[in-house]
C-alpha cells in the first residue's frame, strides 16, 4: 500500500519531466561558462528553470499557470525574447543547470543565504515568505507527534528538498534550542510532494515555504503548517555570477514592473493579500 502511495506522489514529478520535454525541443550542450544578456538577446531565447508546484508553475486543465511562470514570461515578452521554461523538481539540479549553461535564470522563490550568495547572483526581491513546519493535525488531545513550538523539534527528523536553503535555517534553529534536529534530504520530490507524504502518513514532518503549504491546504485538510521555522523573509530569482548584465536587466525590469497594477494583480492571484 505504501509503495502504491509513493507511486501516486511520483506522478507529479513525471508530469514535470513530460512538460520539460514538451517545452524544450533541443538539449543544450554544456558550454565553458553561462551566457550573459547579450548572448541571450542575440539568440532571442531565455532558458528558465523553475519548480513544478501550485505557486511557481503548474498545469490547470489545458493551461499552464503559476506566479513565476507568468512573471518570467512578462519579462521575456517585454524584452522580445521567448522563454523556454523547464520545470525541475530538484533544487540542486536547478543550480547545476545554471552552472552548465542549460539554464539562464532560476525563476522560483529562492531564499537568500550566505552560501547561495557565494554561488549565485540574486535579483531584487519579488515576494515575502517564510519557512514552516508541515505536520498532520493532532488526532487527539496530547498527541505526542504534534509540534506546538520550536523547542519541541529537539530530536525530531525534518524532511527537506535536497540542497534546500531551509537546511541552514534548521541548523541554526538547532543551535538556538541547544539540541539536535535531524535533517533528511529528499532528492526526487519537490516541496508539494513532501507535503503529500506528510498528509498520508509516510513521513511525519517536512519544511517548506508557507505559500506552497497554503496553496495545497484545501486539498490536504489534514495538514497543519502553523509552526514557523523562520521569520518572514524576501525571496528572489537567481542567475549565474557570470551573468551580471542579465541580473541588471532583470532588476531594472522588476523594479519597474512591481510598481504597476499588473504586478499587484498577479501577486494577489497567487499569494492573496499577503505581501
Amino acid at each position: 500500500m505504501k509503495s502504491r502511495k509513493l507511486l501516486q506522489y511520483a506522478v507529479m514529478g513525471v508530469a514535470a519531466a513530460c512538460i520539460a520535454t514538451f517545452l524544450s525541443r533541443e538539449k543544450k550542450t554544456p558550454e565553458a561558462e553561462p551566457r550573459d544578456y547579450p548572448e541571450i538577446a542575440a539568440e532571442g531565447v531565455l532558458r528558465v528553470a523553475t519548480e513544478y508546484n501550485s505557486i511557481s508553475f503548474f498545469v490547470d486543465g489545458d493551461t499552464i499557470s503559476g506566479f513565476h511562470y507568468e512573471l518570467i514570461n512578462a519579462f521575456a515578452r517585454d524584452h522580445g525574447l521567448k522563454a523556454v521554461i523547464t520545470p525541475e523538481m530538484s533544487f540542486e539540479e536547478r543550480l547545476k543547470g545554471l552552472e552548465e549553461d542549460r539554464f539562464d535564470v532560476i525563476a522560483n522563490s529562492i531564499l537568500a543565504t550566505s552560501e547561495l550568495k557565494d554561488s549565485l547572483l540574486l535579483t531584487t526581491p519579488l515576494v515575502l515568505n517564510r519557512q514552516v513546519l508541515v505536520q498532520r493535525k493532532p488526532t487527539a488531545e496530547g498527541d505526542s507527534l504534534f509540534i506546538r513550538n520550536q523547542l519541541e523539534l529537539a530530536g525530531k527528523t525534518l524532511h527537506v528538498v535536497k540542497g534546500s536553503p531551509s537546511m541552514l535555517r534548521i541548523q541554526n534553529l538547532s543551535n538556538e534550542i541547544a539540541d539536535t534536529i535531524y535533517i533528511k534530504e529528499v532528492e526526487k520530490y519537490g516541496s508539494e510532494q513532501l507535503i503529500a507524504l506528510v498528509a498520508h502518513g509516510d513521513i511525519d514532518y517536512a519544511v517548506c515555504d508557507e505559500s506552497i503549504a497554503q496553496a495545497v491546504a484545501d486539498s490536504l485538510p489534514q495538514i497543519d503548517y502553523s509552526t514557523a521555522i523562520s521569520f518572514t523573509q524576501f525571496y528572489s530569482w537567481g542567475v549565474s555570477k557570470h551573468s551580471p548584465a542579465l541580473l541588471d536587466s532583470l532588476n531594472r525590469w522588476i523594479e519597474h514592473f512591481k510598481n504597476q497594477r499588473a504586478y499587484k494583480k498577479l501577486y494577489r492571484k497567487y499569494y492573496g493579500s499577503k505581501r
